[in-house]
């Protein structure tokens, strides 16, 4: 009776594991107040899998063909702000999955002189629901949460699974930009990219600001990178590209 309840407890294990997120008929449920409040935010919102049905037509979205760029885990939006203001000729998708800074940011957003962004308030996971195959031009994830528990490592974003969808929805001269003040998630990322055969290292520092003081990673700092500075917490940071991509 024993080894039965062992081995039950080992399959609940396993299907706890499974991230439906990447599952093709993952429903979005929640009963979060903020979700209807996001709705007055339309015209350059999108929520759940509202952005599914434009996978391989974000220039139609737009209205207009540019390069198109995709920021996971926009946060507050520092580095959306800086970068669309400085570069309003692309277009921008920042995404995030809290609501109540999703609603925030929504705000700020619909302040802005300039409008080549959309906003979604969807999951990372759903990457390659949302984006089409070789849409991306240059993918931003930066200072993600680093789950520092062993038992939350699963819920980090950065596995296998994830950078499939990276490289199916990058293009081929596409860059996917990492940042990150967790030495520890650093170091996990680095292992994971070992264990796959699609992305390589273009560039790689365990010290941004002293090596690579120049570098487009290092022009842009969030607030929370500020503070991070101020502690003397270094950024790590990385390139990736298609691996046979230069």
């Amino acid at each position: 009776m024993s080894d039965d309840k062992s081995d039950w407890e080992k399959t609940k294990e396993k299907a706890r594991d499974i991230n439906y997120s990447y599952l093709e008929d993952f429903e979005y449920k929640h009963l979060n107040p903020y979700h209807e409040e996001l709705a007055q935010f339309d015209g350059f919102v999108m929520r759940d899998d509202e952005a599914e049905t434009h996978a391989g037509k974000w220039n139609q979205v737009f209205d207009k063909p540019a390069p198109l760029h995709v920021e996971i885990g926009t946060g507050f939006g520092h580095f959306m702000l800086d970068f669309c203001s400085d570069h309003e000729n692309i277009n921008f998708v920042g995404l995030d999955y809290r609501f109540k800074r999703s609603f925030q940011l929504a705000k700020r957003l619909s302040k802005v002189p300039y409008q080549n962004f959309k906003y979604l308030r969807a999951k990372g996971e759903r990457l390659s629901f949302i984006f089409g195959e070789k849409e991306i031009d240059q993918l931003y994830f930066f200072f993600p949460d680093p789950w520092p528990k062993n038992r939350h490592h699963k819920k980090r974003l950065f596995q296998p699974p994830f950078l499939k969808s990276v490289n199916r929805c990058l293009k081929d001269d596409g860059v996917f930009y990492v940042k990150t003040d967790h030495d520890q998630y650093f170091e996990w990322m680095l292992e994971v990219l070992k264990e796959q055969d699609d992305l390589e290292i273009k560039m790689k520092t365990f010290d941004l600001h002293k090596e690579f003081p120049d570098h487009l990673l290092a022009k842009y700092i969030t607030k929370f990178e500020k503070i991070f500075m101020k502690k003397g917490i270094t950024t790590k940071a990385m390139a990736l590209v298609k691996k046979g991509a230069h």
